[in-house]
């Protein structure tokens, strides 16, 4: 069987992306698998396509309930015949998909972990040719992961019962080593059977924005955007996600809401708006974009610091799905770090829960702090390997490096001499000399680094600290109360035998303009199109063709069905399906 001449015949696409045909081949040869591939590098063919080639019944496992209905509507324009059970159907329709699944109607069911607690579920699957178990968001079912649900480990004992021995895929897009080593202890699954193709996304470019009127900057970027662009902007509160919706509309931005306080039927239209393109901006929680496919979101903009490291690449990858250039931006201040650390102390976890949250915390602040390759820095968190990519703020960053080897010395020495045993704010006052009367009863007046950098301000101190913990110089210990402690390479620098670099002054921010070789008034009038269809058929316009295909059809300009077929994303299905409308708007355009 020819894998390519499949993948094309039923999606469209020429050629696999890394990884995904190793995985497809060992799962059609009986192995469980892990994989692991990036946000938008196309996990969810690594389970349809053998879903297609195999005789049985795909069962997929996801917590996203509202991603399932986007799937199962993508799979079923694609002519790949799927359904769904969850809560958001009653008990009759849930009946009905049921049966539709017994009399071999169906090639993918997508259900929630929950469902396995209920027993007639697991009677009906007894009953059902499984082939294939694909578990997505796999990361789910370690306690280490940043979205551990309990219902994960219960129902991954309940495969084993299944009377057909289904070969198990377990797919995520964070994990780190921890979670990685725990998913394949819950599944069985071995090391040599994982795939894990690395964490970068070559088509996202990050950028940190510290010290600047957020708002400011907010409104500056998007007049700079082609209108009609999508984006996410995450904000940490519902409070802060009104304040800034009403102020993009009021500023002539279209934007939308979305957030646990908002009636179910709200954030359902507001979520339907954004995802046929009908309001370009969505400004949210967290708890907004898990459920969405939507392939041609252009920015992420993360208006506050998010919790982890994991949860920040997860939201950040919701950008350029299509694998267009497309900008993840964290606009950073040190309140945000205050209300974080807020949330935390507000939560309902114990105090080991909560030491592991800090501790995440303290990781993502310094991300903001670090002055490498900002790509280069996610991916090592992750225990992957990078090249600086050449294209992220500190990549681009032209200000001149100073040497800071004395600064530096100076605060690894009061750090030293106070102990080892407090946090930055104390280590700060004390090198400004800080007249704090929490500092008297500790005498540290009388240490020789009180005052020793006096001619600059607490805050600027702080920042220095910051960057040292990011770099590597500094260890902060768990917890709420953080203590700095020199580390190995920390100790190299006060021996003289390491120097110390950093950036001098900021410089005023850059706008990347991505270029691209295609016709954008024909893509114009190729994106009315696809909202014409996709309202007609009542389903969003990427499913229709992603972005990335309308402008391969605005390069290639195809005006027959052979030269249709080259567009990336077009396949005999959709050909049969679009390619006369499309073929006539582009033989009118070219007309015209």
């Amino acid at each position: 069987m020819n894998l390519e001449e499949k993948l094309k015949e039923i999606f469209g696409y020429d050629n696999f992306r890394k990884g995904q045909k190793q995985i497809i081949e060992q799962v059609l040869s009986k192995q469980d698998t892990l994989g692991i591939l990036p946000t938008g590098a196309g996990k969810s063919i690594c389970y349809q396509l053998p879903a297609v080639i195999q005789s049985g019944v795909t069962l997929v496992i996801s917590p996203l309930i509202s991603l399932m209905k986007d799937q199962v509507d993508q799979l079923n324009v694609a002519g790949i015949p799927a359904t769904f059970i969850n809560s958001t159907i009653d008990d009759f329709e849930s009946n009905f998909r049921m049966q539709q699944v017994e009399n071999g109607a169906i090639k993918l069911l997508f259900v929630a972990p929950e469902r396995f607690g209920l027993d007639y579920f697991n009677h009906f699957l007894q009953h059902l040719p499984i082939d294939l178990v694909a578990i997505d968001e796999a990361h789910c079912i370690s306690q280490w992961g940043h979205d551990f649900r309990p219902s994960y480990v219960e129902f991954a004992q309940h495969l084993q019962d299944l009377p057909t021995q289904p070969t198990i895929l377990a797919l995520t897009a964070t994990a780190t080593p921890k979670v990685t080593e725990d998913i394949q202890n819950l599944l069985s699954i071995t090391p040599y059977n994982t795939v894990k193709t690395g964490f970068l996304r070559k088509n996202l470019r990050f950028e940190v924005v510290k010290g600047v009127d957020k708002r400011t900057f907010l409104k500056n970027y998007l007049k700079n955007r082609e209108k009609g662009e999508s984006g996410i902007i995450y904000a940490s509160t519902r409070k802060e996600v009104e304040e800034i919706c009403e102020w993009l509309n009021r500023n002539n931005f279209k934007a939308n809401r979305y957030h646990a306080g908002l009636s179910e039927n709200e954030r359902k239209t507001n979520q339907e708006q954004f995802i046929y393109d009908e309001i370009p901006i969505m400004v949210a929680t967290n708890a907004f974009g898990m459920g969405i496919n939507k392939s041609n979101v252009r920015f992420v903009i993360h208006y506050s610091i998010p919790a982890t490291i994991e949860s920040y690449y997860q939201e950040a990858g919701r950008a350029g799905r299509d694998g267009l250039e497309s900008d993840a931006i964290l606009l950073f201040s040190p309140n945000d770090v205050r209300i974080r650390n807020f949330l935390i102390e507000r939560s309902e976890g114990d105090d080991s829960h909560k030491e592991h949250e800090y501790e995440k915390l303290r990781q993502m602040q310094a991300y903001t702090s670090s002055e490498t390759c900002l790509q280069r820095y996610i991916l090592e968190y992750f225990g992957d390997e990078g090249q600086a990519c050449g294209k992220c703020s500190n990549c681009l960053d032209e200000r001149e490096d100073v040497d800071i080897t004395v600064e530096t010395q100076k605060v690894l020495s009061c750090v030293i001499r106070m102990g080892e045993r407090f946090g930055k704010t104390a280590v700060a006052q004390v090198l400004v000399g800080s007249k704090n009367k929490n500092l008297a009863k500790w005498n540290f007046e009388k240490l020789s680094t009180f005052g020793i950098m006096k001619n600059f301000s607490q805050k600027a101190v702080g920042e220095l600290i910051d960057f040292l913990a990011a770099e590597g110089f500094l260890s902060v210990t768990a917890g709420k109360f953080p203590t700095l402690i020199v580390s190995n390479r920390g100790a190299k620098v006060l021996k003289g035998q390491e120097k110390v670099h950093r950036r001098a002054t900021l410089i005023a921010e850059k706008t990347v303009i991505h270029s691209e070789t295609f016709d954008a008034e024909l893509f114009e009038h190729l994106r009315v199109l696809r909202l014409e269809i996709a309202k007609s058929e009542s389903v969003p316009p990427f499913m229709i063709f992603s972005d990335a295909s309308l402008k391969d059809m605005a390069r290639l300009q195809p005006v027959d069905d052979t030269n249709f077929l080259q567009v990336s994303g077009v396949g005999p299905v959709k050909l049969e399906k679009y390619g006369f409308s499309f073929i006539n708007k582009i033989k009118e355009y070219k007309k015209s």
